[in-house]
């Protein structure tokens, strides 16, 4: 397994950014891997509930289909992946914590690697994609989130 984790303190009340990264109708606008959101997209999700994402990742396009696993408002947030052409998924997981008005927020994104050529492929290439791609992503989401509360 491999994890990817970024985080970043946000100028934001806690429930503003959970109600944020948990709306999956805001992700394109702050991921730049999610090239677009279909189904339940127009609120903070619940246990149970799908959402299906089109995305470039590392160079790779594709579908996967997120179900929500655990909400616990406004503290964490996990989602299961599974990719609808080509197999493989991952897990998404949010943390969040209140600290004196902002939030410290985590992301979390664990892959399964199949098989020794995906983790030697991984491990000279794909990781570092992702983790930059990701930490893009925080920091789009700081820099969003902190611009909407001035």
């Amino acid at each position: 397994m491999t994890q990817i984790i970024t985080s970043a303190t946000i100028q934001c009340p806690i429930q503003v950014v959970f109600d944020y990264v948990t709306t999956p109708g805001h992700w394109p606008d702050w991921h730049p891997s999610s090239l677009g959101v279909s189904g339940a997209t127009d609120h903070a999700l619940l246990v149970g509930e799908q959402v299906t994402e089109r995305f470039l990742v590392a160079g790779r396009r594709g579908e996967v289909v997120w179900t929500v696993r655990e909400r616990e408002a406004p503290r964490r947030w996990v989602i299961d992946g599974v990719i609808t052409t080509g197999g493989g998924g991952g897990v998404v997981s949010y943390s969040l914590a209140s600290r004196d008005g902002a939030t410290d927020f985590t992301r979390n994104f664990t892959y399964p690697l199949p098989n020794l050529a995906l983790a030697l492929l991984d491990t000279l290439v794909v990781r570092r994609r992702i983790q930059a791609e990701s930490e893009q992503a925080t920091r789009r989401l700081k820099r969003l989130l902190e611009s909407l509360q001035s």
